[in-house]
């Protein structure tokens, strides 16, 4: 036996925390049906015996800046022993500050506009050998340090984007063998803070100075030396500022401009200013995940617009930077422009509305290197202009947050692999730093509906645990008194009042639930569960209000985005749909809420949520429906919601599936559904009988539809099902008023949301058959439903106990399926034949026949 994998916060190694850390651990074995026994964990002079591998909270005490040692042994069922080591480093904690916040208080940003960046610098000298150094540093704006002339750590953008009124993390950068040290040796430390989410422009309005009036930096170096003595280095009035460094714009959506001609000697310094921010957020050791550079791309071609602009196509869309290096001339300036598509062969930049993305560099003379590093851009090609090619060698980086990859699918059809990979790069692209809506026009917000209805399928593709302790803090940190969540999460400049509304607020509960599921740490729950019993109380005020009857509990106030992105209609439209919505969704939290109130010991809530539940359903199908399974005003989402939540009986579950068979028909054999329907529609109808007709929907290649993407190109999740007309034109058509009153003139068109993509569900839960039953897949399902043609499809994922996969094949009428399930969890496996299995740990075979009806489809 051994243990493959030992995490603290989720982190194998380099976890400093504020906060008492949870230990987690897999183990793999060679012995069928191995399972853990027990384990003992000791930090130190803490330990304690445990028969879990998820969630295991240290209970020690704990002090600032000191290194904890962990040591687990475990002992299997058979009999095996492991053991693993690791640590954990502790932050501040508590600790004061000797640094002080400094600035340039002379400098006034723009209106509308981002700041010009500040550069910040000291020099120092160590006149004794350094044993341990390390800087501690969070910044209003966005920082980059840079250390005796190299950058200080992999990180981008930090120190991130959060509640800034409620919570600002610290990074940690060890620093030891960068320094100099002896007589006469001087080290120079330089930070660049541009203005970011905190003060730079934001939102399509260009709202700027969100959290503060100009960029500030705090900042400590600290220092432990070889005789045993400490020291600090820390921000102050002794620290210079200059307005006129290399990069001279950065903002997110106009992207930036760097001239490598300004060097430190040519800047004009001055003294800092002190300063400090608006409110006094906790600065904590940062928890969530760092955006990084996760690959690097070449061009897959290179050619020449028909107005003359090198335009280089990377073959993917995707979130990143360009790395260009040059041959140059001093003073010559390269600009390079970016775009998602190309029409009539130029780079197609209207649907990015005001966002100019695009990266202005001016020249020293011979051999240099630039790639931004105070912004990103959404894109796949990018076109040059003020350079021969033959002076230029460009790549592209792509950037997000540092999430470990944990699942995989693929089939023997090629369309739905390409879908596949969609949807992962659609995640990937908007994983930065919080989940955005787009990376590519002026907008990239935290939108809470694009994310509630993704949720699932990022848990399953990635491990989401750090990410989402970090922006679920903020989640719970903006919502309202009265149980409203923004839907705009951090909320940073957004128009819309915080309000309780279904779908987007409703991330409070199926965020933390999908994550459960998936890493099956109840600590996420239960720090979580205070925000949705304030939002479902929220949830059930509005559905009262001015109400009686069966009516109290139809969910119509105050708004609802309703079906949003439907194929049919105007964003108008969609909302008008929003209480069918509304009372489904709350239908479905509350019944959520009360699993949860369950798992955390509260039955009296969890009692309380179900009956809630029953009045709901009761409600929709009072108000909504003949109460035979036919709805008074017919539409696909209104349908597909109380099937896939359990929201009807015995025949009436029939009728509505084959009455949204015929919506479906009627449409031509597409879906018309929006956000809040598309992630169910399938199993709505796959879990009700209609498998044929899942399939031939997900299999669908006309607009709208997920493989008409593909087709098209498509190698992300599209905002809009038909954001490219089948005949390459863009559709940027007015929606009228849109999201927050949103600037229509370039439309409402991205190609790369990820919110359609949450069809990855279906592949893995039904194509692939892989399903948690219990959190983290300690207990989980096997059962995959063949179809749609496929002679093979496979889903694998690394859960914390270890890897759990299903691969199968169909030759003939003869079916296979290979299952892997982890140590210590156990399995049910369901054949299409209808046979079940139970199995432990190890790798099991089962076969059977098909039945095929006349026409040859797999019964």
């Amino acid at each position: 036996m051994q243990i493959t994998r030992l995490t603290v916060d989720g982190l194998e190694s380099g976890c400093v925390t504020d906060e008492a850390p949870a230990f987690a651990f897999a183990l793999a074995s060679t012995t069928p049906g191995e399972a853990l026994a027990s384990a003992v964990i000791r930090v130190g002079d803490w330990q304690v015996t445990t028969h879990e591998q998820v969630g295991i909270r240290y209970e020690g005490a704990l002090a600032p800046h000191t290194d904890y040692p962990v040591r687990v042994e475990v002992t299997g069922t058979s009999g095996a022993t492991a053991v693993a080591e690791t640590s954990f480093r502790t932050g501040r904690l508590e600790r004061p500050w000797i640094a002080r916040w400094i600035t340039d208080a002379a400098y006034r940003t723009p209106k509308k506009q981002s700041p010009v960046p500040m550069v910040f610098r000291t020099s120092f000298e160590l006149p004794k050998p350094v044993r341990r150094a390390w800087i501690e540093a969070t910044a209003l704006g966005v920082y980059e340090l840079d250390l005796n002339g190299a950058k200080v750590g992999e990180d981008y953008f930090a120190p991130g984007f959060t509640s800034y009124a409620n919570q600002m993390q610290v990074q940690t950068y060890d620093v030891t063998d960068r320094l100099a040290s002896g007589a006469d040796a001087a080290n120079t430390l330089i930070a660049t803070v541009a203005g970011g989410w905190a003060v730079g422009s934001f939102t399509f309005a260009r709202k700027n100075m969100i959290y503060a009036d100009r960029q500030a930096l705090l900042l400590e170096v600290h220092l432990e030396f070889e005789d045993g003595s400490q020291d600090v280095l820390a921000t102050g009035p002794d620290w210079q500022v200059s307005t006129d460094g290399p990069v001279r714009m950065a903002e997110w959506y106009d992207g930036e401009t760097f001239d490598a001609t300004m060097t430190p000697e040519a800047m004009t310094w001055k003294s800092v200013d002190l300063t400090s921010p608006r409110t006094t957020p906790k600065l904590l050791a940062q928890y969530g995940a760092p955006v990084r550079v996760q690959r690097e791309f070449t061009p897959v071609t290179q050619t020449v617009s028909p107005s003359g602009e090198l335009v280089y196509d990377f073959g993917q869309n995707f979130a990143g930077v360009i790395r260009a290096r040059i041959r140059g001339t001093h003073g010559q300036t390269v600009v390079f422009r970016h775009a998602e598509v190309l029409v009539d062969d130029e780079l197609f930049v209207k649907s990015l509305r005001t966002a100019k993305a695009t990266a202005t560099y001016t020249c020293v003379d011979g051999e240099q290197e630039y790639s931004p590093r105070q912004t990103y851009m959404g894109f796949r090609f990018v076109g040059v202009r003020g350079i021969d090619p033959a002076d230029l060698e460009l790549t592209a980086l792509v950037l997000h947050s540092d999430l470990t990859p944990t699942g995989e699918f693929s089939c023997s059809n090629e369309l739905l692999n390409g879908l596949q990979n969609a949807i992962e790069w659609g995640g990937r692209s908007n994983l930065v730093d919080i989940p955005t809506d787009c990376p590519q026009r002026d907008e990239r917000e935290g939108w809470t509906g694009d994310y509630a209805v993704f949720a699932t399928t990022a848990s399953y593709n990635f491990d989401m645990s750090r990410f989402l302790d970090k922006w679920l803090r903020d989640v719970s940190a903006e919502q309202s008194r009265g149980g409203g969540i923004p839907m705009v999460v951090p909320r940073s400049g957004n128009g819309f009042p915080v309000m309780a509304t279904s779908c987007w607020g409703d991330v409070c509960v199926l965020a933390p639930w999908a994550e459960y599921l998936a890493r099956g740490d109840l600590g996420l729950l239960r720090r979580q569960y205070p925000t949705m019993t304030r939002f479902l109380k929220a949830a059930e005020w509005w559905s009262g209000l001015l109400s009686v009857g069966d009516q109290r509990n139809i969910w119509q106030y105050p708004f609802h985005f309703g079906d949003w992105t439907s194929p049919d209609g105007s964003a108008k439209d969609w909302i008008k749909k929003g209480k069918w919505i509304g009372t489904a969704y709350f239908a479905n939290s509350c019944g959520l809420v009360a699993q949860i109130a369950d798992l955390l010991g509260e039955h009296a809530d969890a009692a309380r949520y179900r009956a809630q539940r029953d009045e709901v359903v009761k409600a929709y199908r009072s108000v909504f429906t003949d109460g035979h399974g036919l709805l008074k005003e017919e539409f696909q989402t209104a349908y597909v919601l109380p099937l896939h939540f359990g929201m009807t009986e015995g025949d009436e579950t029939e009728a509505m599936a084959a009455n949204l068979v015929r919506l479906i028909d009627e449409a031509g054999g597409h879906l018309r559904t929006g956000f809040p329907g598309t992630p169910y529609i399938l199993f709505a109808l796959s879990d009700h009988g209609r498998v044929d007709e899942a399939y031939d929907l997900l299999l669908q290649t006309g607009a709208p539809s997920w493989l008409y993407m593909i087709e098209a190109g498509g190698t992300t999740i599209w905002e809009r099902w038909d954001a490219l007309r089948p005949d390459g034109t863009v559709n940027i058509a007015d929606l009228g008023s849109g999201k927050d009153g949103e600037d229509s003139s370039g439309g409402m068109v991205s190609f790369n949301h990820y919110a359609a993509g949450a069809v990855g569900d279906w592949l893995y839960r039904r194509v692939a058959g892989i399903e948690p039953v219990e959190g983290g897949y300690r207990s989980f399902r096997v059962a995959p439903i063949p179809g749609g043609g496929l002679t093979s499809a496979s889903g694998a994922v690394q859960t914390p106990y270890g890897r759990a996969s299903s691969a199968w094949t169909v030759d003939g009428t003869s079916f296979e399926l290979h299952v892997e399930v982890p140590v210590s969890t156990r399995c049910t496996i369901e054949l299409p034949d209808g046979s079940r299995h139970e199995r432990t740990s190890g790798t099991h075979v089962f076969t059977c026949e098909l039945v095929r009806d006349t026409a040859g489809v797999i019964g």
